[in-house]
């Protein structure tokens, strides 16, 4: 299998722990495959010109992250969305998923936009999304970022890892102590440790 990636997407590195956690990171080979919505890479096999994108012999490419993820989790036996908590679990992915969606976002009105066509406004109105949801996390959802390792925790550690990645300096640690302590145990395994992008 080949995995269409960017070391510093979230998406990807959500496809990369869940390689690590379930035993089957010697299975695929890394295609590098920086892009943006205005430089598609022709090879990547997702129409959208998105990644990741997971090519496989047996079948079509598989695309999105979700989707990619449940696949390898399957292929591996691995029960990440445990039916007792699917619809919570799922919801909290959604909720992080969101998360990066928004951070990326942020980066691309100032990467891909002209200087004289950004909007500081907009920026913003990811970010506050980007505060609600972590605000939600810190008093809602706690509970299900405990327990065996699961899909919520991947996809809002890897949110997590993001923003500190590319907005670092807007610290959204501070007023969200519970979620900073848990991101920092973490953060500590493996899986986390050795998909960290530089």
């Amino acid at each position: 299998m080949e995995l269409f990636h960017a070391a510093a997407s979230p998406y990807v590195r959500k496809v990369k722990v869940v390689l690590h956690e379930t035993g089957q990171a010697e299975d695929v080979t890394l295609v590098e495959s920086a892009q943006t919505p205005l430089s598609p890479n022709p090879a990547n096999q997702n129409p959208l010109g998105k990644i990741p994108c997971l090519t496989r012999p047996d079948g079509p490419a598989l695309f999105d992250s979700r989707v990619i993820c449940r696949y390898l989790a399957d292929r591996a036996g691995a029960d990440l969305i445990p039916a007792a908590r699917q619809w919570e679990i799922q919801t909290l992915e959604a909720l992080a998923d969101g998360v990066m969606d928004a951070g990326i976002l942020m980066v691309y009105e100032i990467r891909v936009r002209p200087e004289d066509k950004q909007f500081p406004d907009y920026i913003e109105g990811q970010w506050a999304k980007i505060t609600r949801a972590l605000d939600a996390i810190e008093a809602q959802w706690m509970s299900h970022l405990a327990g065996p390792l699961n899909m919520a925790q991947i996809a809002v550690a890897c949110a997590l890892g993001y923003l500190d990645l590319r907005h670092g300096a807007r610290d959204w640690r501070s007023a969200r102590p519970a979620l900073a302590d848990w991101f920092a145990k973490f953060g500590e395994r493996t899986s986390m440790q050795t998909t960290k992008p530089e």
